[in-house]
């Protein structure tokens, strides 16, 4: 695995030089976040020796380089799931990569099924912490000594520091932000009304198939981690409604302006 990520580093290294200090991951409904970077390189990940590659519609994929308020950004314009098939140690390798070309502090994105009855489809849920049990560490198998310790320590992995940026973003442009714990579970398929339950018994608010295992990746390497879930539908069970992807797309794309807002102000204040 350390081989793979020294060949995509090469790989980036011969088609740009910028050495980003903070990491995005757009999730759905930000695809086209990349307008608001002012762009200096751009990177597609079939162009990237050993990368997979999303298979998602709506996921482009593209590594775009660049500022956003004058910080060194990159930003990941699709991102890859362990439903698509890729072993989890594939599914981090883009954030280890992003870490190895120098980034610092990570702002994760996505969008979730609410568990909470307290939410509804379009509010955004800053992630407080998350579960993760229900798919395979990425750190599993032998420890990548270049990369971090065996044992890492995940009593903090969402940044208290990050957050309270976050949650004086949102302040100052009105910006409603609900508070929560994430859930990563495989996917593809929507959970069941008694997996709900079973996750609100758990503690968890937002349900989805992605971000988790990416930040413990990045907390492995000592990297600084935030979270904002967009919650695009309440998840099954929680009313009569029937879950689809379209749905989900269509919440997404509705708040997408707002989204974009509070992620660039993120950045401008991290």
């Amino acid at each position: 695995m350390y081989t793979k990520l020294l060949n995509c580093v090469k790989s980036i290294r011969e088609k740009t030089d910028f050495v980003p200090e903070i990491g995005l991951v757009l999730g759905s409904g930000l695809g086209d976040y990349a307008k608001n970077i002012d762009v200096v390189a751009r990177v597609e990940y079939s162009d990237i020796e050993g990368f997979p590659v999303s298979t998602v519609p709506g996921h482009c994929g593209r590594f775009v380089f660049g500022y956003v308020g004058g910080k060194k950004v990159v930003a990941m314009q699709g991102r890859v799931h362990y439903y698509e098939g890729y072993p989890i140690g594939d599914v981090v390798l883009p954030t280890r990569l992003m870490g190895m070309l120098g980034v610092k502090k990570l702002l994760l994105t996505n969008a979730a099924g609410g568990v909470n009855f307290d939410f509804k489809p379009g509010d955004f849920m800053m992630i407080t912490d998350h579960i993760t049990n229900f798919v395979p560490s990425p750190l599993i198998g032998k420890n990548i000594e270049e990369l971090g310790v065996r044992f890492p320590d995940m009593s903090e992995v969402y940044s208290k520091s990050l957050r309270a940026i976050i949650e004086q973003a949102a302040a100052e442009h009105s910006i409603e932000l609900k508070q929560g714990v994430y859930v990563q579970l495989t996917g593809p398929n929507y959970e069941t009304p008694a997996e709900i339950r079973m996750c609100r018994t758990l503690g968890a608010d937002a349900v989805g198939m992605s971000t988790a295992c990416e930040a413990m990746a990045a907390r492995h390497m000592g990297i600084e981690v935030c979270g904002i879930s967009c919650i695009t539908n309440m998840a099954a069970g929680m009313t009569k409604e029937k879950l689809s992807h379209k749905e989900v797309q269509e919440t997404a794309d509705r708040v997408a302006k707002q989204f974009e807002l509070l992620v660039s102000s993120v950045i401008e204040k991290m």
